[in-house]
């Protein structure tokens, strides 16, 4: 076995790590720059996913949340609207389906209710901004209950 000196063995261990981070950094595969500190993150983009994939993650959504409220139906009678004050809205209504445009109806669901001078009961799902694919998807869902009250 061949001795080394204390100084070497630091030296020599130094160097291996040096170049086992230089290694992991040409390794990791990213053209991009490094991020500076102090900077703002940029926007994150939301990505494309097939028409397929967006209807069920909208179906999903009016299942898992917006049905407690706006009911199977659509007519405001979900398990929690019992105890809603004002009562939640009834997706059935002709009239209000044509006095409402596609762009009022997202951003009640994205920003609440509040944001459309409608009642705060209703939550807001910031999440949804990002799923633009999924927002036309659930104003389809919306939609497709007028009349059938």
């Amino acid at each position: 076995m061949i001795g080394i000196a204390p100084q070497q063995g630091l030296a020599v261990l130094g160097l291996s790590a040096l170049l086992a981070l230089a290694g992991l950094v040409a390794c990791s595969g990213s053209d991009a720059p490094a991020p500076r500190s102090g900077g703002s993150k940029p926007a994150a983009k939301s990505a494309q996913i097939s028409p397929e994939e967006a209807t069920k993650r909208a179906r999903n959504q009016y299942d898992t949340v917006c049905l407690t409220c706006h009911g199977a139906g659509g007519k405001g009678d979900g398990p929690g609207a019992a105890a809603l004050d004002p009562k939640p809205r009834t997706f059935t209504d002709v009239e209000w389906q044509k006095s409402v445009t596609d762009e009022s109806i997202t951003k009640a669901i994205v920003y609440g209710g509040a944001a459309v001078g409608k009642s705060a009961n209703m939550p807001a799902h910031p999440l949804l901004k990002d799923q633009p694919q999924v927002l036309v998807e659930l104003v389809k869902i919306i939609r497709a209950f007028n009349g059938k009250g």
